[in-house]
């Protein structure tokens, strides 16, 4: 396991990634550790995502009542 947490920011051009790259610099804390890896928007379309297929109780959802 690389990370705890995994954030996700667009940039819409290098210069605003650099902006947010030296952001974060400043914020890491002495005992922290960060790592960025940027990705291009086609790299980015071609992401798999996989979900378990154990499924969770659906709450009940209660009847609206309409009052005029």
């Amino acid at each position: 396991m690389m990370q705890f947490s995994v954030y996700t920011r667009h940039c819409g051009s290098k210069e605003s990634m650099n902006t947010h790259i030296k952001r974060v610099k400043r914020f890491i804390p002495d005992s922290g550790q960060v790592s960025i890896l940027s990705v291009t928007d086609k790299q980015y379309s071609d992401i798999h995502n996989f979900w378990g297929r154990i499924e969770k109780a659906k709450p009940n959802i209660p009847q609206q009542l309409e009052l005029f």
